[in-house]
């Protein structure tokens, strides 16, 4: 159970992710729970508990696979693969600028491995980390306002997401230079393979995408607004 930020991003991410065959978390949105027997005192996130175990905006994540680790997104069997390729157009998509490679699990179920991005709830605000934090997650006006492509080129895209942290957290240089190593992710796409994915999500209706904003928990003018900006972007990698 996560109850945060993240919780409403991460459902709708993991939900595209799904659509176009990709692994992602099991999740599911609650806007209000009510926990019986909920400890005084938790490891984490005691400031979210209210009275009687009421938590809100809650992200439960089925938890039946077993993690047997992390992969890295330059040292991993499928890299440079279309697959690969379209993983990261999909993060840019999203906006999903924290692609530490932490954030990158391996299960097991039975003799399979299974590869998928666990950590998707940094999306839908804007393209890199910004001050304050609010606007860089499940924040409509910064996803609108964020540059989805920043190049062209005849063969290759280059995508805005993940882009470098703003220069406040410059403060922690070295994980403000991770962060900036993280750029060559959303660089040199093929552009072939941008097209790809743009055409995979070109396949869900108007009702689908809308059903995915709604199982987290959005308004309804939320789930619209946020919706027309996704299929906007989807537009522009099908022109590609």
């Amino acid at each position: 159970m996560i109850c945060d930020v993240e919780a409403r991003p991460e459902t709708v991410a993991a939900r595209l992710a799904w659509a176009v065959g990709y692994y992602a978390n099991e999740d599911y949105f609650l806007r209000d729970m009510q926990i019986e027997g909920m400890p005084a005192h938790v490891h984490r996130g005691q400031n979210l508990i209210g009275p009687g175990g009421a938590v809100h905006n809650v992200r439960l994540k089925r938890e039946d696979e077993k993690k047997v680790g992390i992969w890295q997104w330059d040292n991993v069997g499928f890299a440079g693969s279309r697959d690969w390729n379209g993983l990261r157009v999909l993060m840019a998509l999203i906006g999903n600028w924290d692609l530490k490679d932490v954030n990158n699990s391996v299960y097991r179920d039975g003799p399979q491995r299974i590869y998928m991005v666990s950590d998707l709830g940094a999306s839908f605000g804007s393209a890199s980390r910004t001050w304050p934090s609010r606007r860089a997650k499940d924040n409509l006006n910064s996803y609108r306002r964020s540059k989805f492509i920043r190049r062209i080129g005849a063969d290759s895209v280059d995508f805005q997401a993940p882009g470098r942290p703003t220069f406040v957290y410059l403060l922690n240089p070295k994980a403000y230079f991770m962060r900036v190593h993280l750029e060559y992710l959303g660089r040199n796409v093929p552009r072939a393979d941008a097209k790809w994915l743009g055409e995979l999500l070109a396949r869900l209706s108007p009702a689908q995408i809308r059903d995915a904003f709604r199982a987290a928990g959005c308004s309804p003018q939320e789930i619209e607004a946020f919706s027309r900006l996704l299929e906007s972007r989807i537009s522009t990698l099908t022109d590609l």
